[in-house]
């Protein structure tokens, strides 16, 4: 049965919170009252940074390219190619060994980003030949909606091996449409919608979606099997089985294209190295909103900010996470 708010209840959800506090006004504009609140339930959470002290703890000296992960993206489309080339970054630069690119329509010029050399390009069925050394998977960023996007969508769910997949943007709206099924096989699948992607998912209104986040993210986890992250302020983290995560940090300068691309890449990055899932999401989404604090606190403001400049600060923070 239908929820007050117009969300479906999964037989297993417990109903929303009521009361004049909790309605749709005060979630939108008061978040941090509202996740204050929503952080007290049993079930809900803070992220704490000193539950993932192992992805601010030193490398293993020894160890070589292979040792931290093979990540591989799948976006691109003519138009927006940026926002791959943002994720592709994002993962090199959180610590992944090696980063594969793949994009629909690849032309020559599409084969190289040369202000990052060390990302290797390939196409779909040159990356999915691969797949024995991938250690982690994403796929979305810029993907586009057309019928060769949709082949290298299908191709990333067939031949995944079981490793954990980041599904984003125009891939959770291919989802929407049932343009894809859910059929991605096992394996941990992380959903990192913004709310109006949520929206969709759930067939239902970006307002609703925004008067209970926490309803609304574990409904999709319950419904995809997934991890799921709800980007905006304070992003949401639910695990399949419900149980969230409040993101402490961030601010306003995240309103910018391309930091949800840059989110994607840091989260399949740390899953690429080998983090556990509920670790490498939580770590990514405090670094990301770190990173823009951290921004914010070296320019006095929140406003001019872009995604390439989130990327280096993250990496910063990851090596020095006291210098915030």
């Amino acid at each position: 049965m239908p929820c007050s708010n117009g969300l479906a209840l999964h037989r297993h959800q417990s109903p929303p919170l009521r009361g004049d506090f909790f309605c749709q006004a005060h979630a939108i504009e008061h978040p941090d009252r509202y996740n204050q609140a929503m952080s007290q339930r049993p079930d809900t959470h803070t992220i704490d940074p000193s539950e993932f002290a192992a992805v601010f703890g030193p490398r293993d000296a020894m160890g070589h390219k292979g040792t931290f992960g093979s990540a591989a993206i799948v976006g691109g489309a003519p138009g927006m190619r940026g926002a791959v080339v943002l994720a592709a970054r994002s993962a090199l630069k959180a610590g992944c060994g090696r980063v594969y690119v793949a994009v629909p329509q690849p032309t020559e010029h599409t084969s190289l980003d040369l202000g990052q050399p060390e990302v290797m390009w390939r196409d779909i069925d040159g990356l999915t030949g691969l797949s024995a050394q991938i250690t982690a998977w994403a796929v979305g960023c810029g993907l586009g909606q057309s019928p060769e996007s949709l082949r290298c969508l299908k191709s990333v769910f067939q031949h995944r091996c079981k490793r954990p997949l980041v599904i984003d943007a125009d891939a959770l709206n291919a989802l929407a449409r049932r343009d894809v099924s859910p059929t991605w096989g096992e394996g941990p699948v992380v959903l990192t919608p913004h709310p109006t992607e949520a929206a969709r998912l759930l067939a239902t209104e970006t307002a609703q979606v925004q008067a209970d986040r926490l309803g609304a993210a574990r409904e999709l986890a319950r419904q995809f099997d997934a991890w799921v992250v709800l980007k905006g302020p304070h992003s949401i983290l639910s695990s399949p089985t419900g149980q969230c995560q409040i993101n402490p940090t961030g601010n306003v300068a995240l309103a910018t294209a391309g930091t949800g691309d840059v989110l994607t890449g840091a989260i399949t990055s740390l899953l690429a190295q080998g983090f556990a899932t509920d670790v490498a999401i939580a770590a990514a989404l405090w670094l990301h909103g770190a990173a823009a604090d951290l921004w914010v606190k070296q320019m006095g403001g929140p406003v001019g900010m872009t995604a390439g400049e989130l990327i280096d600060l993250m990496r910063q923070l990851r090596n020095q996470p006291r210098s915030l």
